[in-house]
């Protein structure tokens, strides 16, 4: 792949999952940056509020604060800032292709300051909402490297591995890769 253009996504409050559950089976893993809801849980159920940008996330830190307001929970909670690949990945063709946000109003503001955590790679089979991280939801981990936060270190190690199939047979598909930053949350 030569071009690495990444596409702003939004923002997620999370509890994170520190340590790891030992199912992941990667005891050096110390806590668990994954994008999905699944082992890393996002603040509430946000969908009804109707509040989140295309990407199916919140355009700014604030907007999510208010969502999660609304469900009654900002404790314990972690910000953070997602950029996606722009293609995602075909697993039955082996093809990577284009995708869009769904037609809801998206104007992401990237963070002034954030941390990369590394890169996810997650299930988007509806289209729309992160589904599973394999990396954590299937304890994939396990069998690839990953770094101490459950995610791939760079861009180009999350693309090898869907390209030689370590993800086959994992969730349905299609794929997308996506870039984890943590934020501070100066509201907290």
């Amino acid at each position: 792949m030569s071009d690495m253009q990444m596409i702003p996504l939004g923002y997620m409050l999370k509890t994170i999952a520190s340590p790891a559950p030992e199912w992941i089976g990667a005891p050096y893993i110390g806590a668990v940056h994954s994008v999905s809801n699944c082992v890393s849980p996002d603040f509430g159920d946000y969908v009804p509020l109707w509040q989140h940008n295309g990407w199916w996330l919140f355009d700014t830190p604030d907007k999510a604060r208010s969502a999660a307001a609304s469900v009654g929970k900002l404790d314990a909670l972690s910000l953070f800032y997602y950029e996606a690949f722009h293609r995602q990945f075909d697993d039955a063709s082996a093809s990577w292709r284009a995708f869009e946000p769904d037609d809801f109003h998206t104007r992401v503001v990237p963070p002034t300051a954030s941390a990369l955590s590394g890169f996810d790679v997650v299930t988007f089979s509806a289209g729309t909402s992160p589904e599973c991280s394999p990396l954590s939801c299937n304890a994939l981990a396990s069998s690839v490297q990953v770094n101490q936060l459950c995610l791939f270190d760079s861009l180009e190690e999350a693309c090898v591995a869907l390209e030689s199939e370590a993800f086959h047979d994992t969730e349905p598909g299609p794929y997308r890769i996506i870039a984890v930053y943590t934020v501070e949350d100066r509201a907290s």
